[in-house]
């Protein structure tokens, strides 16, 4: 009797490769964008802590201003990595706005804060599609 040789086909082989290669084509720009996500987090947290740290100077200081810039450094420590955050009085030492503009794989995304609290998303990726008009209000991250 002759013996079949065991294995699998070069056609079984080709199609078990376009599944794979089709499932990777749909999970990583999944993972990218979910991941992008967790990213967003540090800016816009970065922005709340720097807030806090404003209310605490003006309630020692009665004023933002600090030697004509914000009473605060915008935060260094811990290193942020995906946001620069910046800060300018608003119109003189009673108003400030704070911004993290985002870097590296957040780039494009741009949010604000002010001593009244209002979270502004500036501008998000164009990959992201246009921005609601809830970005006026509040911070967009999904």
């Amino acid at each position: 009797m002759m013996q079949r040789a065991g294995g699998f086909t070069l056609i079984e082989l080709m199609v078990v490769v376009s599944i794979v290669a089709i499932l990777a084509a749909v999970a990583i720009p999944s993972y990218s964008k979910y991941v992008q996500r967790g990213d967003l987090v540090e800016g816009t947290q970065a922005l709340s802590q720097f807030r806090v740290q404003m209310e605490q100077w003006y309630q020692d200081n009665n004023t933002y201003a600090n030697a004509g810039g914000c009473g605060v450094t915008p935060p260094a420590t811990p290193p942020l990595v995906n946001f620069q955050v910046a800060c300018t009085l608003n119109g003189g030492p009673q108003a400030y706005i704070a911004t993290a503009t985002g870097i590296k794989q957040v780039n494009g995304f741009q949010y604000t804060i002010d001593q009244a609290n209002n979270q502004v998303t500036v501008s998000i990726p164009t990959s992201w599609g246009t921005k609601p008009a809830s970005a006026a209000t509040s911070w967009i991250i999904r």
